[in-house]
């Protein structure tokens, strides 16, 4: 993995920062996109910027957050290679890494719990793409 970018909405920043504590108690090295308070933004602006770094190098990994994780996910799914999965618990999320070779993470913050979140970028994080029979389909996307 080369780089983490994270970033939110206004929704979605308070779980950011959390996320952000996490990463660092971790050592992992990551760089925020913004924004840098709860003041009302537009999702779209982040989840582009997200995508465009991750998209520059096939090891990067992005992380994004909203209050549902939709609009971040469809956002992020209109860049060319970004393959950003909406994850709501463990399986979805390591699945999403193991079978479809997702490079962005979009969480809710209204949807899920502080503890479910993280957990869930714990996994993505440390999850590989398994490749295989599913090296074919992620090629289709």
């Amino acid at each position: 993995m080369k780089k983490i970018f994270i970033s939110s909405d206004h929704a979605g920043f308070k779980l950011k920062e959390d996320i952000k504590k996490y990463l660092s108690m971790k050592k992992f090295e990551f760089n925020d996109l913004g924004p840098n308070n709860d003041d009302k933004v537009d999702y779209p602006d982040y989840a582009h910027k997200v995508a465009n770094k991750v998209k520059k190098n096939k090891d990067n990994i992005g992380i994004l957050v909203c209050g549902s994780g939709t609009g971040m996910n469809i956002t992020a799914n209109k860049h060319k290679n970004i393959r950003a999965a909406q994850c709501f618990n463990l399986k979805s999320t390591k699945l999403s890494r193991l079978h479809n070779d997702a490079n962005i993470i979009t969480l809710g913050s209204r949807l899920l719990t502080k503890k479910n979140a993280l957990n869930c970028v714990g996994i993505f994080l440390k999850t590989k793409f398994e490749g295989g029979r599913h090296k074919k389909r992620v090629k289709k996307i």
